[in-house]
């Protein structure tokens, strides 16, 4: 019996000894929580969509608190988002770039057609592995809505085949830009409304028409219309330089095929 208790007392004291050194080790070890990552937590929107450049809001937050992260990095935020940032950092907090999503295709059932039929799963990064895609046009937009799933604001709607943004409520956070397996959506400053040559298609004028009624056809008649030298030629497609061009629309005017558009309205930030 004495045999029995004095087994029961070792394990027990062993217990406790481990107890207390667990507790020791874990009060040394401890990596303090940094109480402005917390609240700066608090102040993000919550969206996670990496904007900034990290993996989610908890990330930003922890980056903005240690020193290594600006912040004024929160797109979907904003100015507020910076400003409540800078209010507990204690460091200015500069402007905030506003982005705006465009869909550079106007592919829509209208305007393209269809190469085959394609029954698969309806999802834009599915259909890409089969040739391509299912339009005539391997570059356009593919209609079936991985931007609108990403998107975490409602800004993006797929209209007769093809994506929409809702400017008003795009908050530039590029999670549509992510999932886009053509690269059709674009980032483009909110402040500053151009033209925007709304194709992909880097074919020459012949095989795009071939594909599409309204896609650019490398004429370089918006390159020679514009007076400021905004635009130049990129393997047969059309591209604008945002921060050259003077929103003249004169591009616009020589464009024969309609590519080329306004596309931004003033965004208010």
């Amino acid at each position: 019996m004495v045999t029995l208790l004095n087994g029961v007392w070792v394990v027990t004291g062993l217990g406790l000894a481990c107890a207390i050194v667990l507790v020791v080790f874990s009060k040394l070890m401890e990596v303090k929580s940094d109480e402005r990552a917390e609240k700066i937590r608090e102040v993000l929107p919550g969206a996670n969509c990496g904007a900034c450049g990290y993996a989610g809001c908890d990330d930003y937050a922890k980056a903005v608190a240690a020193g290594e992260a600006e912040g004024n990095l929160c797109v979907p935020g904003g100015a507020q988002t910076a400003d409540d940032i800078a209010a507990i950092t204690g460091k200015a907090a500069g402007a905030v770039a506003k982005k705006v999503a465009v869909v550079a295709c106007q592919g829509s059932y209208d305007n393209t057609w269809d190469k085959m039929d394609y029954s698969g799963i309806e999802s834009c990064k599915a259909c890409d592995k089969f040739f391509a895609g299912r339009a005539v046009c391997p570059y356009g937009c593919m209609g079936f809505g991985d931007c609108v799933e990403s998107c975490m604001f409602g800004a993006i709607s797929i209209q007769n085949g093809v994506a929409v943004v809702d400017q008003a409520l795009c908050t530039g956070c590029g999670a549509c830009v992510n999932n886009c397996p053509k690269s059709v959506i674009k980032l483009v400053d909110a402040e500053k409304p151009t033209a925007f040559v709304l194709c992909q298609n880097h074919d020459k004028g012949g095989i795009t028409r071939k594909g599409c009624t309204i896609g650019c056809i490398g004429c370089q008649k918006c390159a020679k219309a514009c007076p400021v030298e905004a635009i130049h030629m990129d393997q047969n497609l059309a591209v604008v330089d945002q921060d050259t061009c003077i929103n003249c629309g004169k591009c616009i005017k020589e464009c024969p095929t309609h590519a080329i558009s306004h596309i931004l309205q003033k965004v208010e930030v």
